[in-house]
């Protein structure tokens, strides 16, 4: 099971409470991950990432343990804890303005 943490208005949109549970298959990576939430939340489909190209929306960020994994590549294998489930990856809505 990966553990996925989403901004307050994916969350709204996705009608979920809290740190979503996905069953990825294989090694997980962002890629896989983003399948999986995709294809458990239909209505998440184009929010997090373009659906032509698939890269991440430009105010999209992932991290995980303190890491900003954003600019990985999207089938770079995720850490070992969050692979494992004991740590989440975190999708956040990047602020822009001045």
């Amino acid at each position: 099971m990966i553990r996925v943490v989403l901004p307050t208005h994916l969350r709204k949109l996705a009608k979920v409470d809290g740190e979503l549970r996905l069953d990825v298959q294989g090694q997980p990576t962002q890629r896989s991950v983003l399948d999986a939430l995709e294809a458990s939340y239909p209505m998440l489909r184009g929010t997090i990432r373009d659906q032509v190209t698939f890269k991440r929306r430009p105010f999209i960020r992932f991290f995980a343990l303190e890491q900003d994994l954003s600019n990985e590549s999207l089938d770079a294998p995720l850490p070992e804890p969050v692979a494992k489930g004991s740590e989440p990856i975190l999708v956040v809505g990047a602020m822009a303005g001045g």
